[in-house]
């Protein structure tokens, strides 16, 4: 961790806390590149159905591209985020490259991904042993599977779906005994809005 990070992080509103207990909501998101001269913006049907389905904690797996996607996420939760391949110069120098928390008994990995040949391939070098749940973007494949001992969770992006078919978000419900993760997809932002918690 670069030794100025404590400083600037201090500028954000992404959590530094650790440890959480259980019972808990995870909002994923990830991958929403947004630029503030740009035309895409975060879907205000993503921040309701968070609001909606009542989280208690916030990942953002990389590429905010700017700060102000970070501070209204922050409003609806707790926020923990990494940096992607896309974020601006102050992003990257903000925000650690990887985090690990626990939730209630589960240790959960969060990363971007663009560090290695496959956003997959990074997040298992990085995690695989060392947690129970892998969070991971990059790729913007919505995806979830289990190698090993390990869970393995990329959302999609919430904003620009490249050649897949959905954009995505998670919904992540832990418990002390488990933890259960659940993508949600959606073609157009306003499909959100049929989702019920």
């Amino acid at each position: 961790m670069p030794p100025e990070f404590n400083e600037l992080a201090e500028l954000l509103p992404v959590n530094r806390e650790r440890s959480f207990a259980a019972p808990l909501r995870l909002g994923v998101i990830s991958d929403t590149h947004i630029n503030p001269r740009g035309g895409r913006r975060l879907p205000l049907e993503v921040l309701d159905l968070f609001e909606r389905f009542e989280v208690d904690l916030l990942f953002h797996a990389g590429d905010a591209n700017c700060e102000d996607v970070l501070e209204r996420l922050a409003q609806i939760a707790p926020l923990i985020a990494v940096p992607g391949n896309n974020e601006n110069g102050f992003l990257q120098r903000a925000l650690p490259e990887r985090v690990t928390v626990t939730i209630g008994p589960h240790r959960v990995g969060l990363i971007h991904g663009h560090q290695g040949t496959s956003a997959r391939q990074t997040a298992h070098e990085a995690f695989q042993g060392k947690v129970d749940l892998a969070i991971y973007g990059h790729s913007h494949v919505p995806k979830i599977e289990k190698i090993g001992d390990t869970v393995y969770f990329n959302p999609g992006s919430a904003t620009d779906r490249r050649w897949n078919e959905h954009h995505g978000v998670g919904i992540i419900d832990f418990t002390e005994e488990k933890f259960s993760p659940e993508l949600i997809l959606y073609a157009r932002p306003e499909h959100l809005e049929n989702v019920k918690p």
